[in-house]
């Protein structure tokens, strides 16, 4: 790339989308008098009487949940979605609606209230990696449910109501938007050349080295090409898999160990609880063939110049399109360079 990309505003392509975001590396110098953001408290006791998530305890719903010792599920107590409602459609001139169910879940990571990924231990990852598995397969097999997103929110700037390390699983009966401009990107792809698009994409980055952040046998996580958030992140499998249930025990365990490197990372980097919005998008699950898809896991933090400074989308952002203040490639070199200790442990 030309130098003048990292200084000059200009326009970037995402591939698995179709749009495009704009790029403005040299705003970053503009001073900033807006808003801090609080730092939560990062000292959290491994167990808390007052937490809904913690083994042993009673939830709001009133249900308590058992002495759990390794990650565990259960069904979200205020689901976005729920199960077996009425089916029916409604047009009235311009006016549209479609009923939507689905089923919500929680996976709590650990029993232990203290801890969060990059600070697990690669062992326990593996479990969380293999609950999700599970919980795809499971939620996956029903007749009624077309597509799993398996996501994370992290931290108070990304709405996280409880501090417990957990994540989500939405299942539903429709193909959520995202996924189905992804599934028609790669599809095209697929058909033009018999290759997955993510594959290519992910063989020219590992050639070119700019945007790679750790790498090991089986993945690579890089800064893509495209991204929005000035630290958002995307872990590719080398291998094309659909989904997460393709993954050997082999592949599970570098996963699990380029996870925890990735989110070390984002914690040294301004020595905090990085936040972050993290989903694993993969093919839907309606029994179709999906030979295009190459599943991939993507990390949107909100954190721009220090713990206390977000990135906010909101004027042009919402109005005309995503905008970021700096390259992909500086974003990288800065992960790249960061300690692989997390920075509690030093």
């Amino acid at each position: 790339m030309s130098e003048d990309f990292n200084t000059h505003p200009h326009k970037r392509y995402n591939i698995l989308t179709g749009e495009w975001i704009l790029v403005s590396p040299h705003r970053t110098k503009r001073p900033w008098q807006g808003r801090l953001e609080k730092v939560a408290e990062e000292k959290r006791p491994s167990y808390d009487a007052d937490c809904f998530l913690c083994p042993g305890n009673k939830r709001a719903s009133g249900d308590t949940n058992p002495d759990y010792v390794e990650p565990y599920t259960f069904r979200n107590d205020f689901s976005a979605l729920l199960p077996g409602g009425p089916q029916e459609d409604f047009e009235d001139g311009l006016l549209k609606a479609s009923s939507e169910t689905g089923l919500c879940r929680v996976v709590c990571f650990s029993p232990d209230h203290s801890l969060t990924l990059p600070v697990m231990e690669t062992e326990d990852v593996i479990k969380v990696i293999q609950k999700w598995k599970e919980e795809y397969a499971d939620l996956g097999s029903r007749e009624d449910i077309n597509h799993v997103m398996i996501f994370e929110n992290k931290g108070d700037m990304m709405g996280c109501s409880n501090p417990h390390p957990h994540g989500q699983i939405w299942a539903q009966l429709s193909v959520p938007v995202e996924v189905q401009k992804k599934t028609e990107h790669q599809k095209k792809y697929w058909e033009r050349n018999k290759r997955s698009l993510l594959g290519d994409y992910l063989e020219q980055e590992l050639k070119l080295e700019e945007r790679i952040v750790i790498k090991n046998e089986h993945f690579v996580a890089l800064v893509p090409y495209w991204a929005i958030w000035p630290y958002e992140t995307m872990i590719i499998p080398r291998r094309q898999m659909q989904h997460i249930g393709q993954l050997t025990a082999e592949e599970e365990k570098a996963y699990a160990e380029i996870l925890k490197q990735l989110t070390i990372k984002y914690d040294n980097l301004f020595q905090t609880s990085f936040p972050y919005s993290s989903g694993i998008h993969q093919q839907p699950t309606n029994n179709s063939d999906y030979p295009e898809w190459h599943f991939h896991m993507s990390f949107y933090p909100p954190l721009l110049r220090s713990k206390t400074v977000k990135k906010f989308m909101v004027g042009y952002e919402l109005f005309a399109g995503p905008q970021r203040d700096i390259t992909a490639e500086q974003a990288a070199e800065t992960l790249r360079e960061l300690p692989e200790k997390h920075y509690t442990q030093e």
